[in-house]
């Protein structure tokens, strides 16, 4: 919609925020570090209005809280926008300058009235209508969001879903209002910045343009395709038709991470090949041919990371990495030079001249400089430019600054790809816990007085109608398999919904529940909403799943 993959606005911006819109992300537990400038936001004034389908952590900071039915995002944000447009809160003279399809998404959200959004998303009408004359009347408004919204099979919608509202309101592209996707873990933009898309080369420039294709070609001396690769879920897919025989993964764990993941870990081990890069022997590991011990990047590597403000800074080894554990640049220039690549033995910052010499949002943060300044935000096109504290300044200037106006891109309400039956009765979402880090194999061997995760949250009013108390052990059953775990009744789950982390996997398995529906754009998968049912173990022998009988102990 921008033509940028990045957050628009500086962590500082939230500092002077009227508005904050936190919308499917529990930021006090996920990005910590982030909700501390939130906070300084809430501190001077800010009213926040959380949109998540529990009441989370940061929810219980929130002015209002939206609780939504999984999976009803854009049915929401369709409703918000209708009742701005309605009251004549839409700021006219920015759309009429600076955007295209105005009169296409207004009549795309006019039947989103805000009792017909209440029917969908469960939320309130007076509270839909109350978070859109705020956000819409706001001096300066943030939306922020995390896979609360992404890890769906319609994920690109959601986000565009809440970019409409950014046109609508000019809250994008100025100071203090902006779109910030909070990213979910240490470098996720740095990966992205520097050509890990499938479709991207670095500096998210397009593999299918020619000319951006030609200076990666006199720089490397070889061809690059013009088609785009395979994403994760696309590799998944070509793994099961055998048109993918090797893997080479670095830095990651898809065989506790992935949906469905009993399926994952079959088409894992039926490869010709598994090579696994990583800093500690993960299940994925356990599963390769080869193992290539790396050295943790935070803190026995040379190089750079970047920010979810886009803001690129030094990383310096702290420590030598333990005997037999390399760099990641030394590991894949030894791999390159046995391949006949020639790479020789590059340093961090000489990839990192490569690198800037190359994409023209970098080309002005020489080494020195990012040793000097502490970090600077892309874009930075030249040595003096001192970089972009938030982006797309240019929908505001006269001219637009000789670009195209940005696109309205209208969406339909679609909810879950896997709706509740009467089988599988209830809810399952998935999330981050403050404590742990993703599949558990780095946090997972510390221990912490304030971890949990590992339990099936429930609602009371479940909890009653099933007969089970806090602290019992339950058979959790998908349409994909099934799982013993303790329950966790908590208050302020909603009625129907459950949830737990995927933090433990060698405690319990939960991604054999998860649902691999994946949005056909981003190529994400359903993470945050599979349906479930729950079953005491003393009524439990052996039931037949959809691939095969799966045993459930009784209890001694």
């Amino acid at each position: 919609m921008f033509g940028a993959g990045g957050g628009t606005s500086s962590y500082e911006e939230i500092h002077e925020a009227d508005v904050i819109l936190l919308w499917g992300s529990n930021a006090r537990e996920a990005h910590p570090i982030f909700f501390h400038h939130l906070m300084k936001g809430l501190d001077n004034g800010a009213r926040m209005y959380c949109v998540d389908p529990r009441r989370t952590a940061s929810a219980k900071f929130a002015d209002v809280w939206l609780g939504l039915s999984v999976g009803t995002d854009i049915a929401l944000a369709n409703a918000v926008g209708r009742h701005i447009i309605a009251n004549g809160w839409h700021d006219r003279d920015f759309i009429a300058h600076s955007t295209t399809g105005f009169d296409t998404y207004a009549a795309v959200v006019e039947p989103y009235t805000l009792d017909r959004a209440e029917s969908i998303t469960g939320v309130p009408a007076s509270a839909i209508a109350e978070l859109a004359e705020a956000y819409a009347t706001a001096g300066k408004a943030q939306i922020l969001w995390t896979l609360g919204i992404t890890e769906h099979h319609n994920a690109v919608d959601n986000v565009v879903a809440l970019c409409n509202l950014a046109l609508l309101t000019g809250h994008v592209g100025r100071w203090g209002s902006g779109l910030v996707p909070l990213r979910g873990q240490n470098n996720v933009q740095g990966g992205g910045d520097m050509g890990a898309l499938p479709d991207r080369l670095p500096g998210f420039q397009d593999v299918a343009d020619p000319a951006a294709r030609a200076r990666f070609e006199a720089a490397w001396g070889a061809p690059v395709p013009p088609e785009p690769g395979l994403h994760l879920t696309l590799m998944f897919e070509a793994m099961e038709t055998g048109a993918l025989r090797a893997v080479y993964c670095i830095g990651e764990n898809p065989a506790d991470s992935e949906p469905d993941v009993a399926h994952a870990r079959k088409l894992l081990t039926d490869l010709d090949l598994l090579v696994v890069q990583d800093i500690v022997l993960t299940r994925t590991a356990e599963l390769a041919d080869v193992v290539l011990p790396a050295s943790v990047a935070w803190a026995e590597a040379e190089g750079t990371v970047t920010s979810s403000e886009r803001r690129v800074q030094r990383v310096r080894a702290a420590v030598p990495p333990p005997s037999g554990a390399r760099d990641d640049i030394e590991i894949l220039a030894d791999l390159a030079n046995r391949l006949d690549g020639g790479w020789g033995k590059p340093t961090a910052e000489d990839l990192w001249e490569e690198l800037r010499s190359l994409s023209p949002v970098h080309r002005g943060m020489t080494w020195s400089r990012l040793e000097a300044a502490g970090g600077l935000q892309w874009p930075c096109p030249t040595e003096d430019h001192p970089g972009s504290p938030f982006l797309h300044g240019w929908l505001w200037a006269d001219d637009l600054d000789g670009r195209d106006p940005a696109p309205f891109s209208p969406v339909e309400h679609a909810g879950p790809a896997e709706e509740l039956t009467d089988a599988f009765p209830l809810r399952l979402t998935t999330g981050r816990a403050l404590d742990s880090f993703n599949t558990g194999v780095q946090s997972g061997g510390l221990d912490s007085p304030i971890r949990y995760g590992d339990a099936l949250d429930v609602s009371p009013a479940d909890a009653t109608q099933l007969g089970i108390g806090d602290g019992e052990r339950v058979r959790v059953v998908s349409p994909r398999g099934a799982v013993e775990m303790a329950v966790r009744v908590q208050a302020e789950l909603p009625t129907g919904l459950t949830f737990t982390t995927f933090h433990f996997p060698e405690l319990v398995d939960v991604n054999v529940l998860t649902n691999d529906a994946w949005d056909k754009r981003s190529g994400t998968a359903e993470f945050k909403a599979a349906s479930i049912r729950i079953e005491k173990l003393d009524e439990v022998e052996v039931e037949v799943e959809a691939e095969g009988p799966v045993a459930a102990r009784k209890p001694a």
